[in-house]
């Protein structure tokens, strides 16, 4: 039997790339707390900086099985990072962007048609949040905010308890504050 702790980067990714799962799991618990840290670091983010190593394997799940080191695996993985944190600064900048659009749109009180589109293209983000929801939380969610019914009232319609309703409305309350950011979040609900 394989002691993949004992081989090398460039032995884990030659197992891996022949299909060898357990070799992706040695490189995965090998650096995952490496990049973790890495990631932490330039954010200042635990939750940011856990999503970007999750993409980063994901990315080496995906492109790995047909990937050419020109360096090392640990380097790969942190050029992986790096590019992530280009791509969430880029979203954070557009997401900024439309919070200050919004912001202005506000104060000024300006109904033109370019603000309408924003609107509407805000509106579309805000859906695809909730409905990335988990299908039952989404339910629950939808219940109380799109058809207005009370934690008890939805709690009779799905023979559930309204402990359970309350719950599942403030983790989605939760998941949707920590997607669309505070600003956006405070607005719409």
């Amino acid at each position: 039997m394989t002691d993949y702790r004992q081989l090398s980067d460039f032995a884990l990714l030659d197992h891996f790339q022949q299909g060898d799962r357990l070799a992706y799991e040695e490189i995965y618990h090998r650096y995952w707390a490496l990049l973790f840290n890495h990631g932490r670091r330039i954010l200042q983010d635990d939750e940011e900086a856990k999503d970007l190593v999750q993409d980063a394997f994901a990315v080496l799940w995906k492109d790995g099985k047909t990937l050419v080191l020109k360096t090392s695996l640990s380097a790969y993985l942190y050029a992986v990072i790096r590019y992530k944190v280009f791509d969430l600064i880029d979203r954070q900048k557009v997401k900024n962007g439309y919070l200050e659009s919004l912001e202005h749109f506000i104060a000024e009180n300006n109904y033109s048609s370019d603000h309408l589109v924003r609107e509407k293209q805000l509106e579309v983000i805000i859906e695809k949040e909730i409905a990335a929801l988990p299908a039952k939380m989404r339910e629950i969610f939808e219940l109380s905010r799109k058809a207005n019914l009370s934690y008890l009232e939805i709690a009779q319609k799905l023979n559930i308890s309204d402990n359970t309703v309350k719950k599942q409305i403030n983790n989605a309350l939760k998941i949707l504050r920590n997607k669309l950011g505070t600003p956006i979040f405070t607005i719409y609900f």
